[in-house]
């Protein structure tokens, strides 16, 4: 397992295929899914084959990375950039299992990812997309310092996109 990022409380990974059974739990959850536009996996092969062939580590150098807690080394979620060759946008996401909402897991590894992405990447923009329902993840993205860029489609609900640009993110105000 290729480690990543750190910070105080968590250790960023690569996602691997031995996480499966975690990544297959953390979709089942449909609180957890319910603005992802996301479907849960069938089974845990579905989510092993599904991380076996994630290939965004070797195409971009970065990706979605495993949160683990560092004093018992649980799987908390996911949390990382993607690059969108459609759109040619790279946007932030994270997951969480629902015991680990309001704990800061998301602001403190999202920092880490946009940090990495800004200073290591080279990345000038990111955005991140939300249901407009997703108080939680809208205040996330705001805290870090996200200005609202437009309304979208978001999975045929009403949707979101913030944005945040490498002059405007400072990881020490987050």
């Amino acid at each position: 397992m290729v480690h990543i990022l750190e910070t105080d409380r968590l250790i960023l990974r690569e996602l691997v295929t031995t996480d499966a059974p975690d990544f297959f739990n953390l979709n089942l959850d449909p609180e957890v899914i319910q603005y992802t536009g996301d479907q849960a996996f069938e089974n845990i092969a579905g989510a092993e084959d599904f991380l076996r062939n994630y290939d965004h580590y070797l195409k971009y150098g970065f990706g979605r990375w495993a949160v683990i807690k560092k004093t018992n080394n649980e799987f908390l979620g996911w949390c990382g950039l993607k690059y969108t060759e459609e759109t040619a946008e790279y946007d932030l996401g994270f997951r969480f299992f629902r015991k680990n909402w309001n704990t800061g897991y998301a602001t403190e590894s999202a920092i880490a990812c946009l940090d990495l992405g800004f200073k290591k990447s080279g990345i000038e923009k990111v955005v991140g997309r939300v249901m407009k329902v997703n108080t939680r993840s809208i205040h996330v993205l705001e805290k870090m310092g996200f200005s609202f860029l437009k309304t979208i489609d978001f999975a045929g609900e009403p949707g979101l996109v913030y944005q945040i640009d490498k002059s405007g993110f400072n990881p020490l105000l987050s």
